[in-house]
């Protein structure tokens, strides 16, 4: 019999970890927890190779999910506040999904370890996390900071990158990506992730009014993909207090990993719209304005400079469900 691909091979070992890992029940490596840890509930293994794009804020599609059903994501770390968000992590024995900046990686190592040896999934966000996004560099521009940050994170992780993600996640800055940069990573079997909810934390929050907000939001919908962003001093510090609410309140962890599918998917509902792509829009209109009044000959005011990524306001709808 011949060998199979090396990311064949890596899909169909990562599979059948995941197996492993359900059947031995949630956080098997955290028996110390006890009954009264939230834990992580069930594996769900995601395929590249069906082209996946999910997260309904972007995409018209997500992980199917029950019912009181969340996935934990984190991006943009690590940072000298992911410990603590890993300390609340492991305190109740919840696995997440970690997007990492590369240069982030290259610099803080050891963090990026922790994550993986903590059982949590390590996926990519791109090499320096562009401030006017991806999607206002060139086409070639934009893929070779994609792969710069597959190669740094993976280093950062493994002791050295290549060309193809060891896990092949992606999540576009801002949200901001292009058909031809979705094209490209899915034709590589690289899974893209938007999400179905976020807590605002790129906003400057206190932690109590970023975990009343996300509440509120989840008890809206009563499941989907989070969104946090794990340098964010309010979310390592609301942490603790957001996972003894999931608990309190009856949500289960779901974890995600690579491996081989079919991964089960859920299509929006009827009159689905992208929240995140008017947001975009709008933002890159003020940067193209700010130039304009900038450059122009005996121009006026300076301009109000854009914001570091696309940020969806307070008031944005909610994902349909």
């Amino acid at each position: 019999m011949m060998t199979p691909p090396f990311p064949k091979r890596l899909a169909t070992l990562a599979s059948a970890l995941a197996g492993v890992l359900l059947a031995c029940g949630p956080s098997p490596a955290k028996d110390a927890c006890g009954p009264k840890a939230l834990g992580t509930s069930r594996i769900a293994v995601i395929d590249g190779s069906q082209k996946l794009a999910l997260g309904l804020q972007t995409y018209p599609q997500t992980l199917a999910l029950g019912d009181h059903e969340v996935v934990l994501t984190f991006d943009d770390g690590p940072s000298a506040n992911t410990s603590a968000v890993l300390d609340a992590l492991e305190e109740e024995c919840v696995r997440a999904t970690f997007f990492l900046i590369g240069r982030n990686a290259a610099a803080l190592p050891k963090l990026v370890r922790r994550e993986l040896s903590d059982g949590h999934t390590v996926g990519h966000h791109s090499m320096t996390h562009p401030a006017l996004t991806l999607r206002s560099m060139s086409e070639s521009a934009a893929k070779e900071d994609i792969a710069r940050g597959f190669q740094a994170v993976d280093k950062a992780a493994y002791g050295a990158g290549d060309a193809q993600p060891r896990t092949p996640f992606f999540r576009f800055p801002g949200f901001a990506d292009t058909p031809a940069l979705v094209s490209w990573l899915q034709s590589r079997g690289i899974a893209v992730f938007g999400t179905d909810l976020w807590a605002s934390d790129w906003q400057q929050t206190t932690p109590q009014a970023e975990l009343d907000l996300i509440l509120g939001r989840l008890e809206r919908v009563r499941k989907g993909v989070i969104l946090f962003h794990d340098p964010r001093p309010s979310t390592a510090k609301m942490m603790p207090d957001f996972l003894r609410e999931l608990k309190k309140r009856g949500y289960k962890i779901v974890h995600m990993v690579p491996g081989e599918g079919p991964t089960a998917v859920q299509n929006a509902g009827p009159g689905w719209t992208s929240t995140t792509e008017a947001i975009i829009a709008k933002t890159l209109s003020h940067h193209h304005d700010s130039t304009r009044q900038r450059t122009r000959p005996g121009g006026g005011l300076r301009a109000r400079q854009p914001p570091a990524a696309p940020s969806p306001s307070e008031t944005e709808r909610e994902p349909a469900n």
